[in-house]
């Protein structure tokens, strides 16, 4: 905790008198991020900047769990356009096609889900196909 500034020296001094007798307690050496630019730097200021950071630290979504799956299976697709491999493809379509099957079991709150699973052979042709045209 710091004390209070001293009446008749300037705010200025105060400060950087507290800032220097940290430095010298090594207050400033073992400090998380140390030496790594700052994340938001190239990014636009955003008033409710704390809040976003806050709902990702504790776990929370943007959107409803049914949207973002929906999401999650858009950017699924898109995944498998910039896969190189067959095995790439499969991987990715097995993992958010065993969300879907989880998700059509057990719906999950928000909006209906809309959608379905991947056929994987029929994704595989459509893959085949971009890689040769």
């Amino acid at each position: 905790m710091t004390e209070r500034k001293p009446p008749g020296v300037s705010f200025e001094s105060w400060v950087d008198r507290q800032i220097r007798e940290a430095a010298e307690r090594g207050a400033f050496e073992q400090l998380e991020g140390l030496g790594k630019p700052l994340a938001s730097a190239d990014t636009p200021y955003d008033e409710m900047w704390w809040v976003k950071e806050k709902l990702h630290r504790e776990g929370f979504a943007a959107l409803p769990p049914s949207l973002a799956l929906r999401k999650e299976a858009e950017d699924a697709l898109e995944a498998v356009h910039a896969a190189r491999s067959e095995r790439q493809v499969r991987a990715i379509l097995a993992e958010v096609n065993e969300k879907i099957r989880e998700a059509l079991r057990m719906p999950p709150p928000g909006p209906p889900l809309l959608l379905s699973v991947f056929d994987v052979d029929e994704v595989l042709a459509a893959w085949r196909a971009q890689r040769t045209g």
